[in-house]
């Protein structure tokens, strides 16, 4: 039976009505429907998960294609997480449309729903984002059209997509920068337990001749039969620790390195790394060749099973004793990228509204942080529907200063006590990365009397992704155990807040701050909302006046901040 949530939710965006009356609908967008049979279902009679791959890669790449209008190959997949498993006789629907484009790549984004015929409702499976290439042509390398968002859940994945390109392009940095900073985490314990499963009993290695019926349109070897191929040996892996049928509920960001081609000898290895308590990790490694030609490397994966018992519940597995050296060392590993998981899942996929005021900072997770503190902003700012009881946390001024030196200005907090009276106190407290600095801020108390309140806020800037896009400044509070809240003062605390600051014709630059209200910083915009207060006007004629007086000091600038 396939794990059905007990409330569907509705996956139908609204409707956007164009100007002559019609409905709007993205030229990009691809939609397939599946009605999943028994030639598609594993033996627990569930959609295999490969099968769903392959669904999801194919339409994604005519997506692609069509937006290009040229052949388009996958380059990468972003994590994917299975949130429910589909039945036979159940209808798989795959949506997918192009976020952005950039100079020869593009993000699609793929939304999975189940629908049950009988019962007629729906629920999502997964989301995904894939990037795609666009092939060559005779004329040489294309030149991807921009796409135009026109509703707002467009206009905020396109806003996002450039945040996550910028986390690809650093992925593998970021994964290896962690891996060697890890602590060494001993395995002797694991080699104790007699009941342990050697590692290399759930070694599995398999052969695939790559065939015309495995190919696409560009006689390719289609991205989504790797994936398919690698997911099936990683299930036998799995499936050789624990002795029951696995279910894979995610899979690790991935990337091609090469090509495929038919006549190709798909080499595909796959080994549990390391059984946590009620999970497991399996890497999973794709070579290619041909004739007597050495192995080519077409894609390694890392995907996390479990077993679930008859109520559908994660059971215990087995704990794995790893082999010596490698496998040492891709146990430890494997400990690693749980906690990087935990951090991605912790910060990134979770709803905006499940996000705690504060969350702790580390060097583990702080380019997560950073995505998240980002993002936050983007989606605040694409919002259409301010109401009037939040005008006022949305604040638009002009200035007749270059948007890279607002930009500049506006980046280093410590500045921000001449033009804001809030800003009693600021000090850096670290330079985290080039574009991240964690600041410690003292603003007046709210009550006469009474204590003044402290901030630990993530400053995080962006650079415009392409002339159309805005300058970022996004502020929001983390935790540092080395800065915890004393009895001198009121810790408040920031959800999202920050600048967009835009480039506008003859050197001038239009700025909006926005801040989502929390209590930490409620008390000093409800007097501003309730029209009994000038304090928000004066605050921001007065960065005018300083934006003005200072944009010739540049030079002056902290080297951190340029």
């Amino acid at each position: 039976m396939a794990n059905e949530p007990r409330d569907p939710m509705p996956l139908e965006e609204p409707m956007f009505i164009l100007g002559n009356g019609e409905v709007y609908r993205n030229q990009t967008e691809i939609k397939m429907s599946q009605i999943v049979l028994p030639c598609h279902a594993n033996y627990c009679g569930e959609l295999s998960a490969g099968q769903l791959l392959k669904w999801m890669d194919s339409t994604a790449c005519l997506s692609a294609e069509r937006h290009a209008g040229c052949s388009c190959i996958t380059a990468s997949v972003d994590d994917i997480h299975f949130e429910t498993t589909i039945g036979v006789g159940q209808v798989v629907n795959i949506t997918a449309k192009v976020n952005r484009a950039f100079t020869s790549s593009m993000e699609v984004g793929i939304l999975v729903s189940c629908e049950d015929l009988f019962s007629d409702r729906q629920w999502k499976v997964c989301h995904a984002f894939a990037t795609f290439v666009a092939r060559r042509t005779e004329a040489g390398k294309v030149q991807l059209k921009q796409v135009i968002p026109r509703t707002q859940a467009e206009q905020m994945e396109y806003s996002l997509a450039a945040e996550r390109r910028r986390m690809r392009l650093i992925h593998a940095e970021i994964i290896n920068d962690l891996l060697s900073s890890c602590s060494s985490q001993t395995v002797s314990e694991c080699l104790d337990y007699q009941e342990a499963v050697p590692a290399e009993r759930t070694r599995v290695e398999s052969v695939e001749l790559v065939l015309p019926p495995h190919a696409n349109h560009q006689v390719s070897t289609f991205g989504g039969q790797i994936m398919a191929w690698m997911e099936n040996v990683a299930t036998i892996s799995a499936s050789r620790l624990c002795n029951a049928h696995p279910t894979l509920r995610s899979i690790d960001m991935f990337h091609f390195r090469g090509p495929s081609h038919i006549g190709d000898r798909l080499v595909l290895k796959a080994i549990v790394n390391n059984a946590f308590k009620k999970s497991m990790e399996v890497g999973v490694c794709a070579e290619a060749y041909q004739g007597g030609e050495p192995l080519r490397h077409i894609n390694t994966a890392f995907m996390t099973f479990e077993v679930l018992d008859n109520d559908r519940k994660p059971c215990t597995l087995p704990r794995i004793r790893p082999e010596p050296v490698d496998g040492k060392r891709r146990f430890q590993e494997a400990i690693a990228r749980k906690k990087i998981r935990l951090d991605r899942k912790y910060i990134i996929s979770c709803k905006q509204s499940e996000v705690p005021l504060s969350v702790p900072w580390d060097p583990s997770n702080q380019m997560y942080l950073s995505y998240n503190n980002v993002s936050a902003l983007k989606m605040l700012a694409a919002r259409t529907n301010w109401v009037l009881t939040s005008e006022k946390n949305k604040v638009e001024t002009h200035v007749a200063v270059a948007a890279e030196q607002v930009f500049l200005l506006l980046s280093d907090l410590r500045r921000r006590k001449a033009w804001d009276h809030h800003y009693q106190e600021c000090e850096v407290i670290t330079d985290s990365h080039e574009d991240d600095t964690i600041y410690r801020v003292v603003t007046p108390s709210v009550t006469k009397g009474g204590k003044v309140q402290d901030f630990i806020l993530l400053a995080s800037r962006r650079r415009p992704c392409d002339s159309g896009d805005p300058y970022m400044i996004a502020l929001r509070s983390v935790t540092l155990p080395a800065y915890p809240p004393t009895e001198d003062y009121n810790r408040g605390e920031v959800l999202c807040a920050g600048f967009s600051i835009w480039e506008e014709e003859n050197s001038f630059t239009k700025i909006s701050y926005y801040n989502q209200a929390t209590p930490g910083v409620l008390p000093y915009i409800s007097t501003d909302i309730a029209g009994l207060s000038s304090s928000f006007y004066c605050t921001f004629a007065s960065c005018s006046a300083f934006l003005e007086e200072n944009k010739d000091s540049l030079a002056s600038l902290p080297t951190s901040t340029l």
